[in-house]
């Protein structure tokens, strides 16, 4: 029998490979895609199958033309029915203020936000609503919902893509298509995303100041949870915006304006 397929966009080693785990540990084909390092990629599909998990992984430029669809086509016709897919492609290009924000900066940051949004969309919407189900969960920031100095682009992109999940919602929600938009209100304990941008020596100070036993960072895995949830609530209770944040953060809207996540 086929398996049902969770597909990731944006499968790195914090939020989007956890979340690819934990639907293989519960019977579906993870397909996990990524932008770069094929030998990370690898690693994380070998480490699915050996805890009895089915997985593949892809190589994807999401700003390619054509790249997403061609994955959702290959998924569809090769691997499985995509039941549930995870769009958690990245945006932010740092804090930059107007005049050193180019206008080709400022448009990757839509076209990976919102642009790459409604091209999966595009693609995989009609398969779902053949089959009368599907969920699409979408990773957020507290961008979408706050902008801030320094975040030109990554606010407009992030808040472009929350009106866009309200109007996916407003259009197949009735069709049997659950749209969920996650707000991630807070740092994730994630290496290869909050490590990358802080360095190896900032990360670890903040993990020993707020992390490990303090649970003041955001844990993949409980995210992980919280996404297999949300994917499999009945319909007459459907979450159709959350945030998710650490139990001693301030929540976005009374978070004092210095910066933005």
């Amino acid at each position: 029998m086929t398996k049902p397929v969770c597909l990731v966009l944006g499968a790195g080693a914090g939020i989007g490979g956890t979340v690819a785990r934990r639907f293989a540990r519960e019977g579906y084909h993870a397909v996990l895609a990524r932008r770069s390092d094929r030998q990370g990629l690898d690693r994380l599909v070998g480490e699915i199958e050996a805890e009895g998990g089915a997985a593949s992984g892809f190589m994807l430029n999401a700003v390619e033309e054509g790249s997403i669809e061609r994955l959702v086509e290959t998924v569809e016709s090769g691997i499985g029915p995509i039941e549930v897919a995870v769009f958690n492609l990245g945006a932010q290009i740092g804090s930059r203020a107007l005049a050193d924000t180019s206008l080709k900066a400022f448009e990757v940051g839509w076209r990976m936000a919102t642009f790459g949004l409604f091209r999966l969309a595009v693609a995989l919407f009609p398969h779902m609503q053949g089959r009368g189900k599907g969920t699409l969960l979408v990773t957020s920031a507290t961008a979408a919902m706050r902008g801030n100095a320094g975040q030109h682009s990554h606010a407009a992109a992030m808040g472009g893509r929350r009106m866009l999940c309200q109007s996916l919602n407003a259009e197949f929600a009735a069709k049997g298509i659950h749209v969920a938009h996650i707000v991630i209100d807070g740092a994730v304990d994630a290496p290869d995303t909050l490590g990358r941008m802080l360095g190896p020596e900032r990360y670890q100070a903040l993990r020993q100041s707020k992390g490990l036993g303090k649970d003041g960072l955001l844990l993949p895995a409980e995210i992980a949870n919280t996404y297999f949830h949300l994917a499999h609530q009945h319909r007459s209770a459907w979450t159709h915006e959350l945030d998710l944040r650490a139990h001693s953060d301030l929540a976005w809207w009374n978070h004092a304006a210095s910066g933005s996540v």
